[in-house]
Formats: C-alpha cells, sequence, structure tokens
C-alpha cells in the first residue's frame, strides 16, 4: 500500500503547531537498496532506489535567530533551539538530522537563519529504509531554495552524509542521500561513490509483472552502535594492509593473494566488499540486456556474503529470505546496513500474497515478532510538493 505524503495534511499540521502558512512543503525518499551493501564508503558501486514512502517537511523563514521544530512522532512537543548555540549537545533526538544539516550548511557559509519546521514521514524508522536520509534530504533541498544557496544535488548529497556523520555520528557513505536525491522514478541509481557519477537505469518490474517486496522484521538497527564501525574499520585495515586507496582497488581475481596477507576475519570482510561491488556491476550487465527477472541469483548471493563473510544478518532476515525464496521468490536478500531492519525480495506479482503468508507463518512459528510486509515502487527523488 502506497505511503504517499499528502502535503496539505502536511501544511496544515505545521499551522497547527505554529500559526501561519508555510513557506512551502518538500519531500524526500526512503530509499531500498537492491543491491551493492556497505560498498559505498569503499569508494565502491551502488544500486539503490527511491521508495514511495517519504519524509516531508513544512518550514516557514522566521526573522530571529531562532529554531522551532515538530514532528508527528510522539508526543506533540516543540524543541526550541538558538542557532547560534548549535552544538552536539543541542542537537539530540529526531531533531539532530533536521539540525545536523542546517549546522552543515552554516559551517559552509549559508546563512541560515531562524525557521519554523514541522516534520512528518511515512518511511519506518529503523528499517533500514534510509529514514534518516530522507528526513537529512527533505531538510537540505528546502533550505538550499530557501535561501537561494545554489548548491548541486552532488553538493546536497555530502550536506546530509556531513550531517550523518559528524552530527548524529553514523560513519556512512553516499549511497542513502544519493538515493534519496538523484533518483528518478521507475529506476534505480546506479552510483560510483568514489566519483559520485550516477546513471539512471531502467527497473521495468511492472512490464515483467514483477514487484519487489519488503519484509521490515521489525528488529530495529542503529547505524551509530558498534557493529557498522566496527565493518568500515575492518575495511579500512584491509586496504591499509593491502597497499590500497579503498577496496573498490581490489579485483575479484586478486583475492587469493589477500587471503594469504589478511587475518581470516578481515579477509572475510574484504572479500564480501570485492565480491559486492562485481555483484553490482553484473546486476547492472542482466538489468540491460535480460531484466530484472533474471537478477535474483545476483540478491541471493549478495545475502549469502552478508550472512557468512560481512556478518551483518540475524536470524529474522535469514528466515525472510529463505522463507520468501522457498514460496517463489525470484531473489532475495537482506538490504541496508543490517544487525536488523529489512529483507527484500523479487517476486512475480501474482506470488505477493503466497509469499507475504508464508513469511507470516514462518515467523509465528519461530516466535518472532510480526513483520511489516509491503511492496514499493520506484519513486522520484527529493523534490518541493507545495
Amino acid at each position: 500500500m502506497s505511503q504517499s505524503i499528502d502535503a496539505t495534511a502536511v501544511a496544515a499540521a505545521f499551522t497547527e503547531a505554529f500559526g501561519g502558512t508555510p513557506d512551502g512543503v518538500w519531500a524526500a525518499p526512503g530509499r531500498v537498496n537492491l543491491i551493492g551493501e556497505h560498498t559505498d564508503y569503499n569508494e565502491g558501486f551502488v544500486l539503490p532506489f527511491a521508495i514511495d514512502r517519504a519524509a516531508a517537511v513544512a518550514i516557514k523563514l522566521r526573522t530571529d535567530n531562532v529554531a522551532r521544530l515538530r514532528s508527528s512522532y510522539g508526543e506533540a512537543l516543540t524543541v526550541s533551539v538558538i542557532l547560534d548555540t548549535l552544538s552536539h549537545e543541542t542537537m539530540q533526538g529526531w531533531t539532530a538530522y533536521p539540525l545536523g544539516v542546517v549546522w552543515v550548511m552554516r559551517q559552509m557559509g549559508i546563512t541560515l537563519g531562524g525557521f519554523d519546521l514541522f516534520l512528518h514521514s511515512t518511511v519506518p524508522s529503523g528499517a533500514g529504509l534510509s529514514s534518516s536520509a530522507a528526513i537529512e534530504c527533505a531538510v537540505a533541498t528546502a533550505f538550499n531554495e530557501l535561501e537561494s544557496a545554489g548548491l548541486s544535488l552532488n553538493e546536497l548529497v555530502l550536506v546530509g552524509q556531513r550531517a550523518e556523520n559528524e552530527v548524529v555520528g553514523a560513519p556512512t557513505g553516499i549511497l542513502d542521500q544519493s538515493a534519496s536525491l538523484l533518483a528518478t522514478e521507475g529506476h534505480g541509481v546506479f552510483l560510483d561513490c568514489r566519483t559520485q557519477e550516477s546513471k539512471a537505469v531502467p527497473l521495468d518490474l511492472d512490464a515483467a509483472n514483477l514487484l519487489i517486496l519488503v519484509v521490515d522484521t521489525k528488529v530495529s538497527h542503529a547505524h551509530a552502535t558498534g557493529g557498522y564501525s566496527a565493518r568500515r574499520a575492518s575495511c579500512e585495515l584491509g586496504a591499509e594492509v593491502l597497499g590500497v586507496a579503498a577496496l573498490r582497488d581490489v579485483s575479484v581475481s586478486g583475492l587469493p593473494e589477500a587471503a594469504g596477507l589478511l587475518d581470516e576475519e578481515t579477509y572475510r570482510r574484504v572479500r564480501h566488499i570485492v565480491t559486492e561491488n562485481q555483484r553490482v556491476l553484473d546486476t547492472i550487465a542482466v538489468l540491460g540486456h535480460a531484466g530484472p527477472g533474471a537478477i535474483g541469483d545476483l540478491l541471493t548471493a549478495s545475502h549469502a556474503s552478508m550472512r557468512d563473510d560481512f556478518e551483518i544478518s540475524c536470524p529474522e532476515l535469514d528466515l525472510a529470505v529463505d522463507t520468501a525464496l522457498a514460496h517463489g521468490a525470484l531473489g532475495a536478500r537482506m538490504t541496508g546496513g543490517g544487525f536488523g531492519g529489512s529483507a527484500i525480495a523479487l517476486i512475480p506479482a501474482a506470488s505477493e500474497a503466497t509469499v507475504r503468508e508464508g513469511v507470516l507463518q514462518a515467523f509465528a512459528a519461530a516466535g518472532f515478532t510480526a513483520p511489516d510486509i509491503f511492496a514499493v515502487s520506484a519513486a522520484p527523488g527529493a523534490r518541493r510538493i507545495a
């Protein structure tokens, strides 16, 4: 079921919270990473697409130096901050995402005065669908327009990444913000994370009578916690020992040599990144000559690599993948940073009910929390919607 944003409702919520009419409403989507996990901060390749769930912000500029923020999350509480006092101590909870963007833009010399901001999001938090990047990209897009800052989409990507890294404390790459800002409807974003070059890749799922089903396991993850940081540190160690600028520079044919230079755990981490980069390139090639129905094995191989070599899966994700495959999925994998979150399954559209019921029954039998299961389509990127 689509969770599209109602711009009129967001504007009305702003008026109820602050009075007056917002200067505009901007939205940015979450994303599903079709393939290419943890390759972004290794200067590699990724293939995400934006989804039809988004974060929206209604904003009105103020004439003072005060920012007032409210969201549709939980209690209707307004957070007030004097912008000149922005610090890590004053940017906490959900406000770290919008205020982090404001802090970065001010650090860049962009003059941002006071504002009122209301946030509403339909991207589930902790599901590995980039709910945080959606907020960052909506806010960055809004202030880029409101302040006539003139930043390019690629520059806005780096604003969001810097907010995530320096304010939120999550050592992520540029995948999430790139998907949210660069996406076009019906396409994936093939991104070279070293050069920031991107290309729209047709997915054509409808024409092939296919759909992508998301299984949100309800196992929450947080990028700022240790697992993600530890994997990144392993990758950096591997690159250092192998004498390369980034693991992007190691080919599949170079893995036997790497095995002789690295300890066993670091080698497995490196092997995932190297083979995952190759799987992204292979997926692009297969999409071009055979269409989306032929990429299933690559998706499933990606999951096995994340489960066994990178060790970022969990029992719920593995069960979602295995059950979807057993009920007719062409391919399935966990998506996102790992340690929880969501799995995706590429399935014939006619099999949706069968796969959905199979996964629900398997989770119930295992004693797991019931997952949220929904189809997603490739949506457009960040934009003004009112």
